[in-house]
């Protein structure tokens, strides 16, 4: 019995954490954002991925609770449907006007002016601020950097690896091609004579990313320097 609430009370304790990680977040990201921004998104790092508010999308349920309005334009972000199943779904039952977009349509989006910041997560930020996420965000980025468009990583400090030294380190996993060739239809839509490339995520190189918006904190290029600030290992 005294384990029981022994684990109960420990896991009482890492809900709260996360509840208090998000929001501090949140209210970071917040900060770089105005009433009315055209925001797009990659992936899903919301409500469903943690217990509340979530890391990217934090400052967007943190601005719609205090009546501010955005405009999300949410990435699909294929293969696995993340934006479209669940980056969308969250927004739109929380009352956030949110529109789903095929991931090649980012770059007409933001030639349009629909776009004013970009928020995505983070799998793992290395320690000069390369950043991996779910395949697709490294294209994002470089579109933003085009069209002069703030991109912000969310995420956070203790995805932050020090003993990573920058993205080419990081091992990036080779997912089943059935994902691509077969995971949303009755039967494959590609030939098995054509063979599949899968992988999970990609960097996102430091020099396209505006600042790694942390719980403790907004960080700012140089990121390696800053980074290490921030880590305590200056």
């Amino acid at each position: 019995m005294i384990k029981k609430l022994l684990l109960k009370k420990e896991a009482d304790a890492i809900f709260y954490e996360d509840i208090e990680m998000c929001q501090k977040i949140g209210e970071y990201g917040l900060s770089l954002l105005r009433d009315g921004f055209g925001i797009l998104t990659h992936c899903n790092a919301g409500w469903l991925a943690t217990v509340k508010y979530g890391t990217a999308l934090a400052p967007l349920h943190l601005g719609k609770e205090r009546g501010m309005n955005f405009q999300v334009y949410a990435d699909e972000t294929r293969p696995q449907l993340q934006g479209a199943r669940l980056t969308a779904y969250e927004l739109a039952e929380h009352g956030i006007d949110v529109t789903v977009i095929c991931d090649n349509m980012a770059s007409s989006v933001m030639k349009e002016g629909k776009v004013q910041a970009v928020l995505v997560g983070a799998d793992r930020i290395a320690a000069n601020g390369d950043t991996a996420n779910k395949i697709g965000t490294s294209a994002v980025a470089i579109l933003a950097k085009y069209y002069g468009i703030p991109f912000y990583v969310l995420a956070p400090y203790s995805t932050i690896d020090l003993h990573c030294a920058c993205g080419s380190m990081i091992k990036i996993e080779q997912r089943p091609a059935a994902e691509v060739r077969e995971m949303w239809y009755r039967e494959s839509m590609i030939t098995e004579k054509a063979k599949i490339y899968n992988p999970a995520f990609d960097v996102t190189d430091n020099s396209l990313i505006t600042a790694i918006v942390t719980d403790k904190g907004i960080i700012y290029p140089p990121f390696t320097e800053k980074i290490a600030e921030m880590m305590g290992e200056d």
